[in-house]
């Protein structure tokens, strides 16, 4: 992700600084820290976009899923009606069409979970990178002030 890369060169160009006598302070090129801040601005945006990617893409997935699910239900449903005629055969079928039912639910729960994660996952990273980059953000301002 080029947000971690814009960062690290960030937090090198503060860490390879020159250090200022008797504080904790260090002195950076003024215009290399606006020039990073700059391209955080730019890329920020692209960051934001994939979150919204992704949230959209676990929606269809969602979806997709739910669809997925509806047509065994019904497939399995059709199965039974056909099956109806004769009572052995109509005793399976019940028993099938359960397990069906019962085994696309399950799919559906599953993708649906997995989703969820993955979605949960994504988020939770490009949260964890908006923090970061609004922290050394803040720093740079106060540093600046």
């Amino acid at each position: 992700m080029e947000m971690l890369s814009i960062l690290e060169t960030l937090e090198d160009l503060v860490e390879k600084s020159v250090s200022v006598p008797f504080s904790g302070k260090c002195m950076v090129d003024k215009e290399e820290i606006l020039e990073i801040i700059k391209e955080i601005r730019l890329k920020l945006p692209d960051d934001i976009k994939q979150a919204k990617w992704v949230k959209e893409e676990r929606q269809r997935i969602l979806l997709e899923a739910q669809k997925e699910a509806n047509n065994i239900i019904k497939d399995a449903e059709n199965q039974i009606s056909a099956l109806v005629d004769e009572h052995e055969i109509t005793k399976k079928a019940y028993e099938q069409s359960n397990e069906i039912i019962s085994n696309a639910q399950k799919n559906a729960r599953e993708i649906r979970l997995g989703t969820r994660e993955y979605a949960d996952g994504i988020l939770n990273k490009v949260e964890e990178i908006l923090e970061e980059t609004l922290q050394v953000i803040k720093e740079n301002r106060k540093e600046l002030k």
